[in-house]
């Protein structure tokens, strides 16, 4: 071998130009308040106002120690209407952020989060107990089901059991059903759950449970499930990072999750008209997400619609046990 060559088990270096980047991300991390930020972000994207909360401070001393991080590639930020939402992002200090990961939240910080969180789920309940009635109607200025069910459909595999986390009007579950020993349908708010129960008694589909809940009712089956499906659902939630461990934990080794989701957008009327809380998702974001939770990246459908929105549907799948 020439003096040239690597070995292919050598570890590897660090580039010239890479040795300044990574002294720059040190440096900015390198302080205990922009430590914590960063911990905190590795579970959530959150506006500027929330982390004035969680941390006790005025917007302007926050605002520097995010911008010194965002400077050093340390956070990624993304604009939802009037609000700018950050996360960590970071590549190349996994070892760093493993340790931090591991540090709990102090319990102040963590029941400002629990606030935060129990504020967006309440806003998102608001909306549906106020307009469920009327849910088709908002649902279509966007993307109505024809645009994404029959997609979803030709993704769907068969199985044992499957569970659809907010049915919505209940059309899918005209999907499931037949294709399924057993089908539970998973929503938080009763009207909606209601609506889902007359469409399937309407349809004469028998084998469908109705359960209410939060996808954390899914992680309390763990293991259960084949398949898993999420129509237009992420954006309305006020963790969608949780919705993916919650679900990973109720899939079977080998199970599916299928989500279709609106892909990022500026459209800021959604959230009043249609009780968004999220403006969509990149792609990358949602794959970021499942494979935090354990999940692999499946099948992947992308259409663009005449009113600016673009769908994803996405599918990842639980690996199977060795």
């Amino acid at each position: 071998m020439s003096s040239s060559q690597t070995s292919p088990d050598a570890p590897e270096t660090l580039s010239d130009d890479r040795i300044p980047q990574l002294a720059a991300r040190l440096k900015a991390a390198g302080d205990p308040l922009r430590l914590e930020i960063l911990r905190l972000l590795s579970q959530d994207s959150y506006s500027v106002l929330e982390l004035c909360r969680i941390f006790d401070l005025r917007q302007p001393a926050l605002s520097h120690h995010l911008k010194v991080l965002a400077q050093a590639g340390l956070v990624s930020k993304r604009r939802e209407g009037n609000n700018l939402f950050y996360r960590r992002s970071g590549d190349g200090l996994e070892a760093l952020f493993g340790s931090l990961d591991r540090l709990p939240l102090p319990a102040a910080r963590a029941d400002a989060v629990t606030e935060i969180a129990s504020e967006r789920a309440e806003a998102s309940r608001r909306f549906f107990a106020d307009y469920g009635n009327r849910f088709r109607e908002q649902q279509e200025l966007i993307a109505s089901y024809d645009v994404y069910g029959p997609q979803v459909a030709q993704l769907l595999r068969n199985g044992e059991s499957a569970l659809e986390v907010g049915p919505g009007e209940g059309e899918f579950l005209a999907e499931l059903a037949p294709r399924f020993d057993t089908v539970t349908a998973l929503d938080l708010s009763p009207n909606m759950l209601e609506r889902a129960q007359d469409f399937a008694q309407g349809q004469g589909l028998g084998n469908i449970e109705f359960l209410r809940g939060d996808t954390r009712e899914a992680a309390a089956r763990p293991a259960s499930v084949d398949s898993v499906v999420v129509n237009m659902v992420l954006h309305h939630t006020p963790e969608p990072e949780q919705i993916f461990r919650d679900l990973e934990t109720t899939l079977k080794p080998g199970g599916q999750l299928l989500v279709a989701e609106l892909q990022a957008h500026q459209q800021d009327w959604a959230r009043d008209a249609c009780g968004d809380l999220w403006l969509g998702f990149a792609p990358e974001q949602l794959t970021c997400w499942a494979e935090l939770a354990g999940l692999e990246s499946g099948r992947s459908v992308y259409s663009a619609l005449r009113n600016g929105f673009q769908i994803q549907i996405r599918e990842f799948v639980k690996p199977e046990t060795s």
